[in-house]
């Protein structure tokens, strides 16, 4: 895929860069793997908001994507390759020999017609699926399990893809983007193949109308609300330093580390790396 700008015929054209999507498929979505998208508008089953700024946005189907990637023993065929609304990466339509048809994650380099397979033994090529036992050490791979069985977890999003780094007797070790090696069973399954739409991060929406389509609603600072509504509110004209940055609730918004599970801390090998101090 490649980018596309715009003559600056207004102030938002001069600054959009979108994602061209003129080899994608433009019709409507296979009816039958679709099913209603209902908008939470950030709030929970009480009606709560509990993620702010969240609202409105064009409506639009949900596509049941197979995770799972169960259909064993049988060769599918690329029927075309889609946007979908719901994620950064496009996905693919398979249609199998017995004639059932299953929306997949589309990684780069596949091509409509192209076949394609889940299972054992079987050919490791970008679009099939088989247990990491079966895949070399250093292939890029998306769609990983964390248990056999339980669906695709991890790399799912655009131009995203984990490698294999090494064996360890029923584990693989998997090094993931930010540097973190994890202990995966062998027996999980993963997809080869680095999945597509990487130019997604380069997007510039370029107004602010065009956020509003995505659902995302005014962000309003905290250093010009009230003491009452934020813990940066309040002061004498514009005041914003003295205070140590923190989120409505007063959580710590710079470098406090949230992530507590004790129960899996045992599978990781190497602790993703720090980030710079800007």
């Amino acid at each position: 895929m490649s980018l596309k700008s715009f003559k600056p015929y207004t102030k938002s054209t001069r600054g959009t860069i979108l994602v061209d999507r003129a080899n994608l498929w433009k019709g409507k979505p296979f009816k039958p793997l679709t099913s209603v998208n209902n908008a939470s508008k950030g709030r929970n089953n009480l009606g709560r908001i509990t993620s702010r700024n969240h609202g409105g946005g064009h409506k639009h189907k949900y596509r049941n994507i197979d995770f799972y990637r169960r259909k064993f023993n049988s060769i599918g065929e690329v029927e075309r390759i889609e946007y979908d609304p719901n994620r950064s990466c496009h996905i693919m339509l398979v249609k199998f020999d017995d004639g059932k048809k299953y929306y997949y994650l589309a990684p780069q380099k596949i091509k409509v017609g192209d076949k394609i397979q889940n299972g054992q033994n079987i050919e490791v090529k970008i679009g099939n699926c088989m247990p990491l036992q079966e895949i070399p050490v250093g292939i890029e791979i998306h769609n990983v399990e964390l248990q056999p069985g339980a669906g695709g977890k991890i790399a799912r999003s655009a131009g995203t893809s984990v490698s294999i780094a090494g064996i360890d007797g029923d584990y693989s070790l998997i090094k993931m983007t930010s540097g973190e090696v994890r202990k995966i069973n062998s027996r999980c399954m993963a997809t080869i193949g680095v999945l597509s739409n990487p130019d997604q991060k380069n997007i510039k929406i370029g107004k602010a109308g065009r956020s509003r389509w995505l659902g995302i609603r005014p962000h309003t600072r905290g250093v010009v609300k009230n003491p009452v509504d934020h813990p940066h509110g309040g002061g004498e004209g514009k005041s914003a330093g003295g205070r140590h940055p923190v989120s409505p609730t007063g959580q710590s918004a710079k470098g406090l580390k949230t992530r507590d599970n004790k129960r899996t801390d045992k599978f990781i090998v190497t602790r993703r790396k720090a980030k710079k101090n800007r």
